[in-house]
């Protein structure tokens, strides 16, 4: 076969954008695709398959193949050499396809006939939409020069697929018209209906075909150049500390690889586009990156792919500050954002929906303060939102409409207006206590974590604030925050609780909070790993900071301090000590030291329940952190999708070891509480109650839920039901659910 040049793959790529914009049925184009493809690369075969969803392929136009097959043919990711194509994310070829490893035989199609094969990824930076295919009867090796032309082509298809090619019926523009249902995780309950907000909106190449290769050479040449400056400039800055240099020095290596600017022209001489040609290496690194086994490694495709967006904004003058207008009710969507970022939008926004995150992320942290639905794990929702698009979020479910049908919206809207009633019979109970029929009093306690959430103590009806979180002032800064400026933090926080009790946990780092501005540490299990206490005990000089703070804030003022994750008794008399002595060389200074002070620990480990008895003499109080307490004890990773909600809080087991530890306290006369998300569900928080845990604290919005709950029942007489059902089932929870159900048959 005759070598290709370069203006034959330019002269392709022409005849196929003119093909492109012609008005017809997107598989009018297709089929006009293959057949140009075909005999352009002067193959008997071309055809292309995409996705029919993420494990399975469909071959969806064909010019060569027997017509029949198409849309009736499919293929599971890693299937034959088609399905080998898509798993790997590179070409493969081979100059006798039914004798090649792993070849699928499909008579449906007749391709038996056909021995070269040359396959091709089509793919847009990560995302996988399907296999390019050419194929001959002659027994031959496609060349490279083929291979890369096949390449190019297949990046104009990506572009044109992301552009709507081939979904609309006329024109362009129709992948981003129609409804999506995403489905993801909760970070977030609650429910919002908005508009969208793209945090980074999406870079779109309008034009992926180079009229002139040697304008679009210069063009990249310009932006590379700058680019350059761009980091070069960012790492003379003095106030660089030294994880935040690697990054950039890694920035600098890929931005001055000459071989990542000399491919980039290479596709451009074949007929890309300059910002074509970089999404295209774009893609081709992160399909080759992502086979990589070196975690190391992996994580520098996030450097990769910043620079190529960096680099691709340059060309197209898309920056962030895009010009569009933020609307009125905007749900912010991003892959994922840092808790500093997602503050500074502040309670502006309806709801948050991210591709990544977790439930104990620093986003998923900052939006339970801010009372804001979050939905996590939302997979593609980056490419397939665009600004302003209509948007309803089920952060109860972890659910995502986007463009939503009417009849959808108006189903959604009756239910918000029902949480929006319930809330005001909820607002009816503030000033009242959680007194059950049989006289029991719960004490119902708010989490905390900022300034923002300290109006919720008055609005919510909680008595005090149970649980501070500390660690969000240090998650937001770029470097460790000053003693001074913590004091100043903390004393404004006691001034907003106006008068009620706060009780301020220490640092809790570590496992999925990793300060900026601390060296990360490989662990392989971090949850288990250096964590919260263990950080405090071996960086004393930070404890002994935050622990001054803490009590140059309090002055006169009664104080409450909670060590968090005590694995033992040991720890958390070494803990204490260290406030002790901070405490007297306070009161040496000839400093206000606490009118008061109660010392406690977050029991959330097992091994805490069973710690000597003088453990519980010693400590004023203790916190179930029931979060990190169920993960360990049912050995389910609370941020692994597959296993958080596979065990149930009200099994047998779990209930068990709860009233261990009620019974331990009630031996001692120590106070017990217990936090978490389980402390603010309705039906959980109740039979805490009735096995004898007296507090519990939760987020603002889930305390009237559970106060009218509790003023609906009679404890003493659930606890029966409890002990009865523990005798004869894993789980209490379905006969507690009938009980429920009787006494709202009762009135």
């Amino acid at each position: 076969m005759p070598e290709r040049t370069d203006s034959d793959s330019r002269r392709l790529l022409r005849r196929l954008r003119d093909s492109l914009a012609l008005p017809g049925k997107g598989q009018d184009r297709l089929d006009r695709i293959t057949h140009l493809i075909a005999d352009s690369m002067r193959s008997e075969v071309c055809s292309i398959y995409l996705f029919r969803d993420p494990e399975t392929l469909e071959l969806c136009s064909t010019e060569g193949l027997k017509p029949e097959a198409v849309h009736q043919t499919r293929l599971k990711l890693g299937e034959g050499l088609v399905g080998q194509v898509a798993r790997m994310g590179k070409p493969l070829k081979t100059a006798n396809a039914p004798a090649a490893k792993g070849f699928r035989y499909m008579p449906e199609t007749g391709e038996e006939a056909y021995c070269a094969f040359l396959g091709v990824p089509i793919q847009r930076v990560g995302e996988r939409l399907g296999v390019l295919v050419v194929q001959s009867k002659t027994e031959r090796l496609y060349a490279e020069d083929e291979v890369d032309a096949l390449e190019v082509v297949a990046m104009v298809l990506a572009e044109m697929a992301e552009l709507g090619a081939f979904n609309s019926d006329e024109g362009m523009g129709g992948k981003h018209t129609h409804p999506v249902l995403l489905r993801g995780g909760t970070g977030q309950e609650g429910a919002a209906e908005g508009h969208v907000w793209l945090h980074e909106p999406r870079v779109v190449v309008t034009n992926p075909v180079a009229d002139d290769p040697l304008t679009e050479i210069e063009r990249i040449r310009d932006a590379v150049a700058k680019l350059r400056v761009s980091v070069d400039d960012l790492l003379s800055l003095a106030s660089l500390d030294k994880e935040q240099r690697q990054v950039l020095e890694a920035y600098r290596m890929f931005a001055h690889s000459r071989g990542w600017l000399r491919r980039m022209e290479e596709d451009i001489t074949r007929g890309l586009s300059a910002e074509a040609a970089v999404q295209k290496e774009q893609s081709s690194a992160r399909a080759r990156m992502e086979q990589v086994p070196d975690a190391y490694l992996r994580d520098r495709l996030h450097d990769l792919d910043d620079l190529a967006n960096r680099l691709l904004r340059i060309l197209t003058g898309q920056g962030r500050d895009t010009g569009a207008e933020m609307p009125s009710d905007p749900v912010l969507v991003a892959r994922n954002i840092g808790p500093a970022e997602l503050l500074d939008y502040g309670r502006k926004l309806k709801g948050i929906v991210l591709e990544e995150g977790s439930v104990g992320s620093h986003a998923a942290i900052v939006a339970r303060a801010l009372a804001i639905p979050l939905v996590i794990h939302a997979d593609r929702i980056t490419a397939e939102a665009l600004n302003g698009d209509p948007i309803l979020v089920d952060g109860d479910q972890g659910i995502v409409h986007l463009r939503p049908e009417e009849t959808i919206a108006r189903a959604f809207r009756d239910k918000m207006a029902m949480q929006a009633q319930a809330q005001e019979r909820y607002t009816s109970l503030r000033g009242l206590p959680a007194q059950s029929k049989c006289g029991t009093v719960t004490a119902l306690h708010m989490n905390a974590g900022l300034m923002a959430d300290l109006p919720s103590l008055e609005h919510s009806g909680a008595e005090k604030v149970g649980l501070f979180r500390t660690e969000l002032q240090f998650l937001i800064r770029n470097q460790m925050p000053k003693r001074e400026e913590l004091a100043r933090i903390y004393t404004r926080v006691l001034e907003a609780a106006k008068g009620r009790d706060v009780t301020f946990r220490t640092l809790d780092i570590g496992s999925d909070k990793v300060l900026p501005y601390m060296k990360p540490q490989d662990e392989p299990n971090p949850a288990m790993g250096w964590r919260a206490i263990r950080v405090g005990l071996d960086k004393p000089g930070v404890l002994r900071m935050q622990l001054q703070a803490l009590i140059r804030a309090h002055r006169d003022r009664p104080m409450s301090v909670m060590f968090p994750f005590i694995t033992e008794g040991v720890e958390f008399r070494e803990a204490r000590d260290t406030l002790l002595r901070e405490m007297e060389r306070e009161r040496a200074m000839g400093h206000a030291v606490p009118a008061s002070l109660r010392i406690g620990a977050m029991l959330e480990t097992p091994a805490l329940a069973f710690a000597p008895d003088r453990f519980f003499r010693e400590t004023d109080f203790i916190s179930i952190g029931g979060n990190d307490l169920k993960q360990f004890f049912f050995a389910a990773d609370r941020e692994n999708e597959r296993v958080r909600r596979r065990y149930d809080t009200l099994s047998v087991a779990f209930l068990e070891f709860l009233r261990r530890i009620v019974l331990r306290c009630e031996e001692h006369g120590t106070e017990l509480s217990f936090c978490g998300e389980d402390a603010g569900r309705p039906i959980e928080a109740m039979c805490f109650a009735a096995m004898g845990i007296r507090t519990l604290s939760m987020r603002p919005a889930s305390i009237g839920p559970v106060k009218t709950l509790l003023r609906r029942i009679d404890l003493a007489e659930l606890r029966e039901l409890i002990d009865a059902a523990m005798l004869h089932g894993d789980s209490v929870r379905e006969p507690v659910i009938d009980w429920l159900s009787q006494q709202a048959e009762q009135g």
